[in-house]
């Protein structure tokens, strides 16, 4: 369970149902994992969904006040000590096979960057050889056993320090108690550690961005909080270090201060419908959310202090909740947009055997619902916890006692059993996915060597690519040597050379690569308005700009006497 207390400045810091058992044909993938439009695939080519869950603990247990040592200043009294929770009380073996008899096909394994460098050794695992060994030694043994079962593996940079998650505790962002530098040379580190290992398939940049005491992140205002681009940073680093690692963006989780009258709210991926991530292999890209009926798209989770009159997610009715989830996360699966791409719900759940409150109920129920009926990849939180005489924090799917006794979801006595079961067994796409059309923002000088510019903007520096032929060297051309004829009378022309096409722009530059072959023009103009196909998405939001046709390329771009593009040469 994400205990959620986001603070202000002013305010103080049941029914039986059999075992799953895994298909066999699930089993059966091979790593590494790409993207087809909104699905993930394998290497060849089938649909992998991720049916995952999130095994906890080397992130941190500790709550931050307190004797470190002592369990009850630990979330829930599951002290873990900076490694994957329950080895103190089952062997990695034990924990793995309920895993799979559970459903799973995959496990979100989270770390802080404080575990990485602790030399501390561990005492009282299960397993005798991992004693004596540091937190990181006992996560690669771990990543080791999980594959050896043919569990996927996503790594999961969760917080900072080696705190509970997720208030104003020093890990609201990716750089709070540390530099984006230091931030992004650990995801080298990390992703360099396992590159060798095919089925450690994604790296999961960070957990719930959001606000610390005093500042909002952002995305895509270029400051030191800009989520948008230190994720586009972190992800051209992990592409030249791990280029067969998924990489996969959250949300922003909360901006505002919780106080009714205050700006507040959850943009989860809203900013991405008009500023996504363009990777240099953009089939690697995938985006996640998290969604607790207890949170609200305004509201923070908190009971008390931090708590205000906004509805929660468990409040709304049925179509409201349905066009919430579309609007904040589930757009992402739009076809042929420039954000399109596999949408992971990374962390959802609820309390099980002690949760009497119909509305967490049924929230849960409608949730899996929707992730039915979309198809959707997921990750439930958590997947281990303890108990005490099948008392004690219900949330997770698996606990351990000290003893070693095993309390499961499907016991008989779970009320979530039926629709955990519903979920890991429905009907998905299965089989071969074809490729299909890729559109990109241009975010950098060139589109990805695969695509082609095929939209300007008037203003802001923005362009459209789209997937095209494979181009590598390029022509960079600031002056009129290569204009043919006079296409645009009066303005001063930028044109690729003959049988080039343009893949790439900035400010006075065309970037022209020789892929393109025709001679059928025609002038696309878009001064002082907005033309361009229906395909793509709106890649410059309140700008003018325009576009070519899907079969078509830039050959040329026309300038004002500001030079700002006020027209295109379309040709096929």
């Amino acid at each position: 369970m994400r205990t959620i207390r986001v603070l202000a400045p002013l305010l103080l810091a049941a029914s039986l149902v059999a075992p799953v058992q895994a298909h066999a044909e699930e089993a059966a993938w091979t790593g590494p994992l790409s993207t087809r439009g909104r699905w993930i695939v394998d290497a060849h080519g089938d649909r992998f969904k991720l049916k995952s869950g999130n095994w906890h603990g080397a992130s941190g247990t500790y709550t931050g006040s307190g004797d470190i040592n002592d369990p009850a200043n630990h979330h829930s009294g599951e002290k873990a000590d900076q490694v994957p929770l329950g080895l103190d009380r089952a062997t990695m073996a034990t924990i793995i096979s309920g895993f799979k008899e559970i459903g799973v096909n995959s496990i979100r394994l989270p770390f802080s960057n404080q575990m990485l460098k602790d030399t501390n050794p561990v005492r009282g695992l299960k397993d005798t050889q991992l004693n004596g060994k540091r937190p990181l030694e006992v996560y690669d043994a771990v990543v080791a056993e999980l594959t050896r079962n043919n569990l996927a593996v996503i790594l999961n940079n969760h917080t900072t320090t080696s705190r509970w998650c997720c208030g104003v505790d020093g890990n609201e962002r990716w750089n709070t108690s540390q530099s984006t530098d230091q931030w992004i040379n650990d995801w080298a580190f990390m992703a360099g550690r396992y590159q060798a290992n095919k089925r450690v398939v994604g790296a999961d940049l960070y957990n719930e961005v959001r606000r610390n005491v005093w500042d909002d992140p952002n995305w895509g205002w270029g400051n030191d909080h800009d989520w948008h681009k230190a994720s586009q940073q972190a992800a051209d680093r992990l592409q030249q270090t791990a280029p067969d690692l998924l990489v996969i963006v959250e949300g922003i989780n909360w901006t505002g201060i919780p106080v009714d009258g205050f700006a507040h709210g959850r943009p989860t991926l809203e900013p991405a419908r008009f500023l996504s991530h363009t990777l240099a292999n953009p089939a690697k890209l995938v985006y996640s959310a998290h969604f607790y009926g207890y949170t609200g798209p305004n509201h923070s989770g908190a009971t008390g202090i931090g708590e205000t009159t906004d509805p929660r997610y468990q409040d709304l009715s049925p179509q409201e909740h349905i066009n919430v989830l579309q609007r904040q996360a589930f757009f992402i699966t739009e076809a042929q947009k420039h954000f399109t791409a596999p949408l992971w719900i990374s962390e959802f759940g609820v309390g099980g055997r002690g949760e009497n409150n119909p509305k967490a109920r049924d929230w849960f129920e409608r949730f899996v619902n929707q992730l039915i009926a979309n198809d959707t990849d997921f990750a439930y939180w958590p997947l281990v916890g303890f108990h005490t005489d099948r008392g004690g924090n219900g949330w997770a799917l698996l606990h351990w006692d000290a003893a070693g006794n095993r309390m499961g979801v499907n016991d008989g006595d779970d009320w979530r059993a039926g629709a955990w079961n519903r979920l890991v067994t429905a009907p998905s796409r299965t089989g071969q996915v074809p490729q299909e059309t890729r559109w990109n923002q241009l975010l950098k000088e060139s589109c990805p060597q695969n695509e082609k510019l095929v939209g300007i903007s008037h203003t802001g520096n923005r362009g459209l690519c789209v997937s095209g032929p494979q181009w590598s060297g390029t022509t960079r051309v600031t002056n009129e040597q290569h204009v043919t004829n006079d296409w645009a009378s009066g303005y001063t022309k930028l044109q690729c050379p003959n049988n080039n096409a343009a893949v790439g722009y900035a400010n006075f530059t065309l970037v022209c690569a020789p892929v393109a072959t025709g001679s059928t023009s025609r002038v696309v103009w878009f001064d002082r308005g907005d033309n361009r196909p229906d395909q793509g998405g709106d890649w410059a939001n309140g700008h003018y700009k325009g576009q070519c046709a899907q079969n078509e390329h830039i050959a040329g771009v026309a300038y004002n006497w500001r030079r700002t593009p006020d027209a295109l040469l379309c040709r096929k």
